[in-house]
């Protein structure tokens, strides 16, 4: 009988991470791919990414609503109505093994289901640092789930560190350099006129809330775009994710809504953010994605204050503080280009997943955990 891999996504950045892996499962004549949809996917202010999905061809596609759209949900909320759902969910189609991402509330609240129904948990992406909140988040995930694969050796010896079996970690990179480097993105031109972008050279801005620190975060959004503005660069700006602190990122933005140099969108599909990103001047702000993925084309990263503080550096970025005049200069003496980055993975993290799944010791995998003291 098939064995059942179900897939859980809340945002648009994990589905693209995830996407290779589960078009892998779904094409898999021994696996039958599941996907659980929520977060932002089920949110219009978030462009209703499940259609996303959807079109990506996957069938068994389930979306939960877990949240309010305008930032009216605690996230301790948005934790207990993913627990619920999703629980709801596995009773009605049960999986053989469950797939989470990252640091999301959605991971988290899907890791303790599926370790409390005694179905196994694969992990994907565990044992790295970022900072603020996230870095508990992934942490607990990881000790929740059964399974773990990361992106390099430095995250495997965390986890470890973490007490979890050698046995259990699987290092194959990270799944979304499998789409980078294919040759299935679109062309620059493509991009721009599917999105109506008039722009030949840009910058791609992406602020999110650092949860721990809302107190700060209305005069940190407004000294990031206040440089914006006095740069007089062009930009491709995408709205931030649904943490608690984001309607005020939505609001700053919108009052510059008008200005010709600025192009704003609530998501962009994936391959086509790739796109753009492999052929921005640089990537701007505190999103991941400028520690991750720019460093793989080499494009630059101005990395703005204390979300990504923890992350692994590189040649390619460039930390600034929330001040507008050190934002404004790293913007008017933008750094050149600079080699790609495999830190993260090569390209085949799909290829060594499948090679993983269908390895029947696997599946043999206790569903009772033990912590792993390291040798003295």
């Amino acid at each position: 009988m098939a064995k059942r891999i179900c897939f859980v996504t809340g945002t648009r950045a994990d589905f693209g991470k995830l996407k290779p892996l589960m078009a892998q499962v779904e094409q898999a004549a021994d696996f039958e791919c599941f996907i659980f949809a929520t977060g932002m996917h089920a949110l219009r202010r978030y462009g209703n990414t499940v259609n996303e999905i959807k079109k990506a061809g996957f069938a068994n596609i389930f979306l939960h609503i877990n949240q309010f759209a305008d930032g009216g949900s605690a996230m301790d909320t948005v934790l207990a109505n993913t627990i619920q759902g999703f629980s709801h969910y596995l009773r009605e189609f049960p999986a053989d093994l469950i797939v989470i991402h990252g640091d999301r509330i959605e991971a988290i609240a899907c890791a303790l289901v599926g370790a409390l129904n005694n179905v196994l948990v694969a992990h994907i992406e565990g044992g790295e640092r970022s900072g603020t909140i996230d870095d508990s988040i992934r942490h607990a995930v990881s000790k929740m789930a059964h399974l773990h694969f990361v992106a390099n050796e430095e995250a495997k010896q965390r986890l470890r560190q973490l007490g979890e079996r050698d046995e259990a970690i699987y290092v194959i990179g990270s799944p979304d350099i499998d789409v980078m480097l294919s040759d299935s993105l679109p062309t620059l031109a493509q991009a721009k006129q599917r999105y109506d972008v008039p722009f030949d050279e840009y910058f791609i801005l992406m602020y999110h809330p650092v949860t721990t620190e809302l107190d700060h975060l209305a005069a940190n959004i407004a000294a990031v775009l206040q440089a914006v503005q006095r740069s007089q660069q062009n930009f491709i700006v995408i709205y931030p994710n649904n943490d608690a602190g984001s309607e005020l990122i939505f609001k700053a933005i919108d009052a510059l809504k008008g200005e010709p140099n600025l192009k704003c969108f609530s998501s962009l599909r994936f391959e086509y953010f790739l796109t753009f990103l492999k052929h921005a001047k640089a990537i701007v702000g505190n999103s991941s994605a400028g520690i991750r993925e720019a460093p793989v084309y080499g494009v630059p990263t101005i990395n703005i204050g204390s979300r990504q503080h923890c992350r692994a550096g590189g040649p390619s970025i460039i930390n600034v503080p929330e001040d507008c005049d050190k934002v404004l200069h790293w913007l008017e003496n933008c750094p050149a280009p600079r080699p790609s980055s495999f830190y993260f993975g090569k390209g085949n993290s799909a290829e060594l997943f499948m090679i993983a799944v269908k390895n029947e010791k696997l599946w043999q995998t206790p569903q009772q955990k033990s912590f792993q003291d390291l040798p003295r």
